[in-house]
This record gives structure tokens, sequence and C-alpha cells, in this order.
């Protein structure tokens, strides 16, 4: 299959009612990286999201087939003082894989960061995901191992408010 012509792929942003397939390949995404616990979204949480334009997906489609998947959301920047983008989730279906989607996919999302003035457009990558590690690098990115990402879920946000009662 690795033949397969890609000109039968096309990207497509979702919409609202897209909200059952961002949980899908969420959990999809969720299981490849081992923390399948750790995804929590639901159909309306992701409505939501959509809804609110608090995050954005799109979604590639070959032979009318969704093969792959990328969910994004705006930042900034005080360093830079830019506007960016920050990829959360981004996987393409494994039989999919080596075509060049994915590479597609991040040319997509490099026209719209440019699109919408940003400076930034940044991901995370779990380290021993060496084959996402070499794609990344191929596409010019450099990982930033100078910090540590550090995260305060819902009740601990709570807790620090004081509104842990």
């Amino acid at each position: 299959m690795k033949d397969k012509c890609i000109e039968n792929f096309h990207i497509r942003k979702a919409q609202e009612e897209d909200a059952g397939l961002v949980v899908g390949f969420m959990r999809k995404l969720g299981t490849y990286q081992k923390m399948r616990d750790s995804i929590t979204i639901t159909e309306e949480s992701a409505r939501r999201l959509l809804r609110e334009k608090a995050g954005e997906a799109i979604f590639g489609e070959m032979d009318g087939k969704i093969v792959a998947f990328l969910y994004y959301y705006n930042n900034s920047s005080a360093f830079i003082g830019e506007k960016g983008m920050y990829i959360d989730g981004f996987y393409v279906d494994e039989a999919y894989r080596g075509y060049g989607l994915g590479k597609q996919m991040m040319e997509y999302m490099a026209n719209l960061a440019l699109e919408r003035g940003c400076g930034r457009l940044e991901w995370g990558c779990l380290d021993w995901n060496q084959p996402a590690l070499d794609f990344y690098k191929n596409l010019g990115a450099k990982g930033v191992d100078t910090m540590t990402i550090y995260r305060l879920s819902k009740d601990k946000i709570e807790l620090l408010a004081g509104r842990d009662k």
C-alpha cells in the first residue's frame, strides 16, 4: 500500500458536529501514547471547545475515509511578543503512515499559522516516540529541552484557589 497516491488526500476543518470524531481520534492517540486513561474528553466537551473556538481541529480524508486528525488552539508568547498556535493532538492512522499525509497536515498548519500572523507553531512529543521525533526533526523543528512543563489539574486548581470545599 506504500505506493498509494496521496492526491486523494484532503484536509477539512472540524465542525461542531464532528465532536465524536475528535473524541475517537484522541482515544486512538491516547492508546498509542500509552496514556489512554488520561483521555477524559467527552463529545459534549469537544463540542463545547469547537463551538466556543477554544480549540480547533482538522481531519485528513483519503478516499472518503478519515485517516488523520490534528487538534490545535491559539496562544501567545511574551518572549517574542506574538501570537502562536499549539498543536495538542496529532494522529495518523497506522495503516496510512509513511505516505506524507502528516507532512501535508503540518504544511496546512504552517500556512494557517502564517495567515493568522503567528510567530510560533508548537507541540509536545513524548521522549520515547522516536518515529515522531524523527518526523518533526525532518520538518526542521527543534526540541525545547531546557524546561519542564508543569501542570495543575482541575482539582489542584480548585485547591490552590481555595475552592476545594
